[in-house]
């Protein structure tokens, strides 16, 4: 669905920030917080990391879980000599294991102006943030480290890696400021992101997806090609997934100003079917190339998506 014939509907009511509330209590509460305290975000493929951790890493290192076998040599600690297979073959090999590490995830948050859309209380964009808040909070409770990238048509926050609930509560403050604005230029930004992560990391895109989705895909396969972990949490409002309104509206596209006015009880039949192909398109699409794909709905609590979901992604790794 390019980013021309997006739904955006003038009945938005933009929900103001946390006034007086800073860091991680801006955006979770402290019984969300505890309700997330034992919910880890796990990745499903190999990363690198700086710190013991719960997640494998293509690094040896001495941890229990065996690897391989190495021809002993010089420099060789004698402790990992494998006493079997000396004497089965006469010959000296040492166990090498894999390390354990701890795990870099980068969540990439959309801050175009579509994302200002809400049908009730509550914007795209501030559920998002939520999330945000909801992962990161995840992350660093497990001594992982997580970093933050805010884009809209171009890359407007950059934040780089770091595992203490610290910089947690600094990036979170930082995003407090931070309102949708401009147009998108998801892909492009996409491409720039892959290509500035030099380890293997897992990435969290966050977003309405609402722009050009070949393109789209073609830049989550970028990340791919580099050996990322990839989630998608494509995040909408109900009414954007099935047109669900009772009386005539006048619809304003959020990006371009452009307004039209419809009655949607006509067309919401024909809207759920090509609506329905452009999710299709992304979910098709990310499970071909090994992308954890999701559907977000923003009238759920975000907490109990965040910790449903990775109890989910724990269960099938």
């Amino acid at each position: 669905m390019a980013k021309n014939s997006k739904l955006k509907g003038t009945a938005a009511e933009k929900t103001p920030k946390k006034s007086g509330e800073e860091g991680i209590k801006a955006f979770l509460n402290p019984e969300e917080m505890h309700k997330l305290n034992r919910i880890v975000l796990q990745s499903r493929y190999v990363v690198e990391g700086n710190l013991s951790g719960a997640h494998r890493s293509p690094l040896k290192g001495a941890s229990s879980e065996f690897a391989e076998h190495k021809a002993y040599g010089t420099g060789d600690d004698p402790k990992h000599l494998d006493w079997k297979v000396l004497s089965r073959t006469d010959r000296y090999y040492i166990k090498r294991y894999e390390d354990e590490t701890n795990l870099r995830v980068y969540l990439i948050l959309d801050r175009s102006n579509s994302m200002a859309y809400g049908s009730a209380a509550v914007r795209k964009f501030d559920f998002a943030c939520q999330l945000v808040a909801a992962l990161g909070y995840v992350v660093v409770k497990a001594r992982d480290s997580v970093g933050l990238f805010v884009y809209s048509d171009k890359m407007d926050m950059q934040v780089e890696p770091r595992n203490s609930v610290n910089h947690l509560h600094n990036m979170l403050k930082r995003l407090q400021g931070v309102e949708p604005a401009s147009t998108t230029q998801t892909a492009e930004t996409l491409h720039q992101i892959a290509e500035s992560i030099h380890k293997r990391a897992l990435v969290v895109l966050v977003s309405d997806l609402l722009d050009n989705e070949k393109e789209i895909v073609l830049a989550l396969a970028h990340f791919r090609k580099r050996l990322h972990d990839v989630i998608v949490l494509h995040v909408l409002d109900p009414v954007e997934i099935d047109l669900s309104l009772k009386q005539g509206f006048e619809f304003e596209d959020l990006e371009t100003g452009e307004r039209i006015t419809v009655d949607p009880r006509g067309l919401s039949k024909e809207y759920q079917k090509e609506f329905g192909k452009f999710l299709e398109h992304y979910r098709v699409s990310c499970e071909g190339m090994k992308v954890d794909y999701r559907l977000v709905r923003t009238d759920q609590s975000v907490e109990t998506y965040a910790r449903a979901y990775l109890e989910e992604r724990r269960r099938l790794r």
